[in-house]
């Protein structure tokens, strides 16, 4: 474990992600990521494999919701380890594309979530986030999401078909 003052091994490599997942640069997210990644989206049941899962996971959140992630202001962020870092940041989007057989609302939303972020060789190795659904379809003016599109996503995360 590196002391407080060191700079930690793997915080430019979550820097540089975070700007290029914001600026939706795809291929400068997909530079800080491993050959090797699962993404898991823990509220649908979404699991993503490699760097073909990594952007559809990716794609699928700018597409329909041209989102940036935010430090939120009651969140923390905290190295467990070398590998592991925990964040409770938050989306912040527009309803703008499809999402889960639901067309685009328009509205805004802010989104909480709480994310944990394992590394290997210095880049992206797993990425598991929690967050509520119902609270986000709520904001998008919806109060039910459909089962048939939530076992459709599954599928498509896992394939891409």
């Amino acid at each position: 474990m590196h002391a407080p003052t060191d700079p930690h091994p793997n915080r430019l490599t979550l820097q540089r992600h975070l700007a290029s997942e914001n600026a939706h640069d795809m291929q400068g997210t997909l530079a800080t990521v491993h050959p090797d990644c699962t993404f898991r989206d823990l509220a649908i049941g979404q699991v993503f494999p490699g760097l073909a899962g990594a952007e559809r996971h990716y794609r699928q959140w700018w597409t329909a919701f041209g989102n940036v992630v935010e430090r939120s202001p009651i969140g923390t962020a905290r190295w467990i380890d070398d590998e592991t870092y925990v964040a409770e940041p938050q989306y912040v989007g527009r309803h703008v594309g499809p999402f889960l057989g639901l067309e685009p609302t328009g509205k805004s939303f802010v989104l909480s979530f709480t994310v944990f972020v394992k590394f290997r060789d210095g880049l992206f190795v797993e990425e598991r986030f929690y967050y509520d659904l119902a609270t986000l379809f709520r904001q998008l003016g919806r109060e039910r999401i459909a089962a048939e599109a939530l076992e459709k996503a599954r599928r498509w995360a896992e394939t891409g078909l």
